[in-house]
């Protein structure tokens, strides 16, 4: 029985993919074999020595200590593109409301109340007050082409909008889900002086905090729209209230206020809601609950932040498992001992990440708990599953 502890509410959706007779998933699980958690910090657990896996039903890892748990070779899976469309569609709302300046012009004819037979034509005379201009025919630049601005580039490519993207590591996955009508950026500086709207979607690294500072703001056309739907440490906050006062910006949207921000008649602040849908979190739920079945039954790894990714796409019975440093010679002491039970390996894969690598075997036979017992003892192996 595989012991799952979950730390957050979790759609039930996960049960159509972890199946009672193979799993108890509850919240009360001692010394689980995995996590399965939402929001809930994990800094301060205390993990135990059994503990192979963390799932994350998002995207964003900040709340797991991803360094320690490479550490003691414990995978870190999210799930990334699962709450993509809700994200999107916000990022999309988002700039038709702050075009037609509509939350300003909702709250001005809240104002109105009480003026009675009058409010008609007070509707009539101060509506011109808040003329926006239409988004078909403006230059929408995206920054990161990831799930979430693929699909942000390619429905502003619909409506109408010119979309320029930027992103240095674009996957081929990604590419080819890309519009043919999104032009190319060769790098920030021309993407943010052409475009009338930027939206970020990039992840929070070190290379990427910061990344829209004072210098950045100085190259941005003067009037344009900022969003920001990945990280509020991705953009400096001093340094955005001062593009907005000079009018180097005409609005900043973010779905990550701080204190900072707040009060500032032209940041529209929101409370991280974008991957707020019912849909989005069955989603994620359902990709972390897959994600965490085809590598307690399969050895597979798939999304994994910290860890190789690896999947044998083979239906073998058998398989050996073993995560080890990234140092010659590992693969052929592996292939020694299954050689030593006379076991034959139908298929095999080997993948590396930094200092740390995957070995996945496929087995025409299971290999013993000796057998196991000597892979394990075998100098930089971390890990050892037999299946």
């Amino acid at each position: 029985m595989i012991k799952i502890k979950t730390l957050n509410q979790i759609s039930t959706i996960i049960y159509n993919h972890l199946p009672q007779e193979k799993y108890l998933v509850s919240p009360d699980v001692e010394k689980p074999d995995a996590i399965l958690v939402r929001s809930a910090s994990c800094h301060d657990i205390e993990f135990n020595d059994n503990l192979l896996a963390i799932a994350r039903a998002g995207v964003g890892v900040n709340n797991v200590p991803i360094a320690a748990c490479t550490e003691r070779g414990i995978a870190v899976f999210n799930t990334p593109g699962a709450n993509a469309n809700a994200v999107k569609e916000l990022v999309l709302a988002s700039m038709f409301f702050v075009s037609r300046n509509i939350i300003p012009a909702m709250d001005w004819v809240q104002s109105l109340k009480g003026k009675g037979d009058e409010v008609p034509e007070l509707v009539e005379r101060g509506k011109r007050q808040f003329v926006g201009p239409e988004l078909k025919g403006k230059k929408l630049g995206v920054v990161g082409l990831g799930s979430i601005g693929v699909m942000v580039a390619n429905d502003a490519t619909t409506i109408g909008m010119e979309v320029m993207g930027y992103d240095p590591f674009i996957s081929v996955e990604s590419a080819w889900g890309l519009s043919s009508n999104v032009t190319r950026a060769l790098n920030l500086e021309a993407l943010v002086s052409r475009c009338d709207y930027i939206t970020i979607h990039v992840p929070l690294i070190e290379k990427t905090r910061n990344l829209f500072n004072a210098e950045i703001f100085k190259r941005f056309k003067p009037g344009s729209f900022l969003l920001n739907f990945s990280r509020d440490n991705i953009v400096n906050s001093h340094d955005v209230l001062e593009a907005l006062d000079k009018g180097r910006l005409s609005h900043y949207i973010t779905d990550f206020p701080v204190d900072e921000l707040l009060g500032h008649e032209k940041v529209i602040a929101i409370p991280h809601l974008g991957a707020s849908t019912p849909e989005s979190e069955e989603n994620c739920a359902s990709m972390a609950a897959q994600q965490l079945r085809s590598f307690f039954e399969t050895g597979d790894i798939r999304n994994s932040v910290n860890l190789p990714n690896c999947e044998l796409l083979t239906t073998s019975q058998f398989r050996l498992c073993v995560l080890h440093k990234n140092i010659p010679h590992m693969v052929s002491q592996f292939a020694s001992v299954l050689s030593d039970y006379n076991i034959n390996i139908g298929d095999m894969i080997n993948k590396s990440s930094g200092e740390l690598a995957y070995s996945l075997f496929a087995l025409d036979d299971p290999l013993c708990p000796d057998g196991v017992g000597r892979i394990r003892n075998i100098e930089g192996v971390l890990r050892v599953r037999s299946m």
